[in-house]
């Protein structure tokens, strides 16, 4: 476990809130921006498309400051921002948590590394190279701690081709003296087995249940990467690194927010996620949903909404929950 560095809004005022208030509506949004690479017609080389890197400087620019511009619009009390990169030679070297700070400048802010590669050689036309890279969350109240937990990760060749998984621990002050507890997380993805995957998820689920019977609020989000919509038993045909997340696994008092939905609803719902094998192409480019929230059942979801943007900016688009905290 590492203590991470959080970083001041660039102007504090005197009214600035301190705590969380019971029954007050909160947002929050989590967004995989991709390390500003993809946009509609960008593929991937590790989902079987093409490239490695981003097209060019000014795409890798123009994407994330138009991510940051959406993010600022929904303008969210909590922001859980996956794939930026710091320092990559995939994204053109340019410090993209520099560039959502700017676009946020009200926010507190802490980040997590969970990519820091020399050097990838692959592929050869196109080495991947050098990557720093992590997740952030955004806070408009103060954030009084933040701790960075390794998720365990294979440890074969598939290692150089995946990250090196982790998630935050974000702490906030509630007015009854308790704590918001905020779990941002990326989970894996390419080539890893079930024992990685359960592995993952059981140490999730324990830091959960540990805080929810400390008397916190726990919120963990940020891109799962399981099929959120599809059930354990569900025989619809899907990619095969989309796997259902088992339900089973949470520990009681805790559920997606997804499932709060009605059927019609859940169904209706823009998936947040689509396939990078190809360009993006409307009913015909595999979509799925990766992201979403679960909270404790001392945390009330009063809307949830996958906001559409047609892949503009990334190969996710944002979610977007509102919440109140219970008495």
């Amino acid at each position: 476990m590492q203590e991470l560095s959080i970083i001041q809004p660039q102007d504090i005022t005197e009214s600035a809130p301190t705590s969380l208030q019971l029954g007050e509506e909160y947002s929050a949004a989590t967004y995989n921006i991709g390390f500003g690479a993809y946009t509609p017609e960008y593929s991937f080389f590790m989902d079987g498309g093409k490239s490695s890197w981003a097209a060019s400087k000014e795409s890798v620019l123009n994407t994330v400051e138009g991510a940051s511009s959406l993010i600022a619009a929904l303008d969210p009390d909590f922001a859980l921002i996956q794939e930026i990169d710091l320092d990559a030679t995939r994204s053109y070297h340019i410090d993209q948590y520099e560039l959502l700070r700017k676009a946020l400048p009200d926010y507190y802010s802490t980040f997590a590394v969970n990519y820091d590669s020399a050097f990838l050689a692959y592929p050869f036309t196109e080495p991947h190279g050098k990557s720093k890279s992590g997740l952030a969350l955004f806070s408009r109240f103060p954030i009084t701690g933040s701790m960075r937990r390794s998720f365990p990760i294979s440890t074969s060749i598939t290692k150089f081709f995946d990250l090196d998984r982790c998630y935050s621990v974000s702490r906030f002050p509630v007015e009854n003296g308790k704590e918001l507890v905020i779990l941002t997380l990326h989970m894996s993805a390419y080539g890893n087995s079930d024992e990685i995957r359960e592995g993952q998820i059981l140490m999730l689920c324990e830091d959960m249940e540990r805080e929810y019977f400390a008397g916190n609020y726990v919120i963990c989000g940020g891109d799962f990467n399981h099929d959120l919509k599809a059930l354990a038993d569900d025989n619809m045909e899907r990619e095969s690194w989309a796997y259902p997340f088992p339900r089973e696994k949470l520990p009681e008092h805790f559920e997606f927010c997804i499932d709060m939905l009605c059927g019609e609803e859940r169904a209706q719902l823009w998936n947040s996620a689509r396939n990078a094998d190809m360009e993006y192409v409307p009913d015909l480019t595999y979509t799925v949903t990766l992201d979403g929230f679960i909270i404790s059942d001392n945390i009330k979801c009063t809307a949830y909404e996958n906001i559409s943007t047609g892949y503009c900016y990334s190969d996710h688009d944002p979610v977007l929950l509102r919440f109140q905290l219970l008495d």
